[in-house]
Parts: C-alpha cells; sequence; structure tokens
C-alpha cells in the first residue's frame, strides 16, 4: 500500500484541526503516515506482532502528546519516527531474537525478472537470502542507520535527529552497515539492497 502523498502545509493543517479535537483529522495523520510506521518497526523487529504493537504505541503517545510537535523544528514524519525508534528500542532491550525472514516487511515476494534464465533466478534468490542474513546479523543501531537511508530516502541529517547522533555518525553507521552487507551485495551489487530495502 502506498503512502498517500501529503504536502508539509497540509500536515500541519491536519496537526491544527487535531488539536482543536476534529477526529478526521486525526484519522487522516493516522492514514497519511502509518504505513511507513509499521514498515519502519517491522524492518527494526522482523516480527509482525511487535511492529504492530510498537506502530499502535507510536501513534497513541504521538496523538497524545501532539501539541508537543513544532514544525520549525522537524517535519512530522521525523518525529513520528523517533518515537517509533524509541519504542523499538524497548523491545530490542528485552533480548528477543530476529525470528522472521525480512523479505515479507521490507517488500512483498521479490521475484526475478521474466526474462531471467532459472540459473539466473536462482542466483537473484540466493543473494536475497544472503544478504537477508546479514542484515538481521546487523546491530541493531546500523540496521536502524540502513533502513532509514535505504527504506525511507532519509538524509544523513533526518537519520541523525531520529536516531538523537551527529549527522557525521548518522553517515558512519550506514557506511559501516554498508561494508558489513557488502558480501552478501558482491554477487548483484548495490541494486539488490535498493530493491530490498525500498517500500
Amino acid at each position: 500500500m502506498k503512502t498517500p502523498t501529503v504536502e508539509q502545509h497540509d500536515i500541519n493543517d491536519l496537526i491544527a484541526c487535531a488539536l482543536a479535537g476534529e477526529q478526521v483529522a486525526f484519522a487522516s495523520l493516522y492514514e497519511v503516515f502509518a504505513p511507513g510506521v509499521y514498515r519502519l518497526c517491522y524492518s527494526l523487529l522482523l516480527n509482525h506482532h511487535d511492529a504492530e504493537d510498537v506502530a499502535q504505541e507510536t501513534f497513541v503517545y504521538a496523538f497524545k502528546n501532539l501539541k508537543r510537535y513544532d514544525s520549525k523544528l522537524s517535519a512530522f514524519k521525523t518525529w513520528l519516527f523517533t518515537i517509533a525508534i524509541c519504542r523499538c528500542r524497548n523491545v530490542y532491550r528485552r533480548g528477543r531474537p530476529l525470528l522472521i525472514e525480512l523479505t515479507t516487511g521490507l517488500q512483498n515476494a521479490l521475484h526475478a525478472p521474466r526474462s531471467e534464465t532459472p540459473e539466473a533466478a536462482y542466483a537473484h534468490t540466493s543473494a536475497k537470502e544472503e544478504l537477508e542474513r546479514a542484515l538481521a546479523n546487523l546491530s541493531p543501531r546500523l540496521r536502524e542507520a540502513v533502513v532509514l537511508r535505504y527504506g525511507h530516502g532519509l538524509t544523513y541529517r533526518e537519520i541523525a535527529e531520529i536516531m538523537d547522533c551527529p549527522p557525521k555518525t548518522a553517515e558512519s553507521r550506514v557506511r559501516l552497515a554498508h561494508d558489513a552487507l557488502r558480501g552478501a551485495l558482491d554477487p548483484v551489487g548495490q541494486g539488490l539492497l535498493d530493491e530490498l530495502l525500498s517500500f
């Protein structure tokens, strides 16, 4: 499901209406941002139930604290992602292993192009599985950085804001994640990472 495209001034109008108590505005904000928040949570937690719970907690907290949001400080999406990542980190601290395959949440099934031979399709699938294992083995901070960069197309400045670190640290984390994934990427190149993490 594609996230609806809404201009920032429209988001600010919806926030103003929500603050005035209009329930339709809350529903509209949820409709615009829920798919991205859920995908972010799933990409980090790799568990549908946890991702659903954290996404819901994110919106409950955000809507209860909507008056604290300041559009001069960050985009609403950035603010929501910051809340979501904080809650994902609470789940990491419980120490549960990552059990569900990444592809399910990062993208629906990845299919090789129809023109590919069976051998090429097999190589593509094998590379995808290697990449999934490599992503699952990244530390949470590196996985957060690479998902925010490639999965959501955020700038290093936005990633830094969400992860509460300097932009250079955000850039370094993306680079370290990239280096850690290099072995899985070598057979098919950078395109597979983009394909897996594109929502």
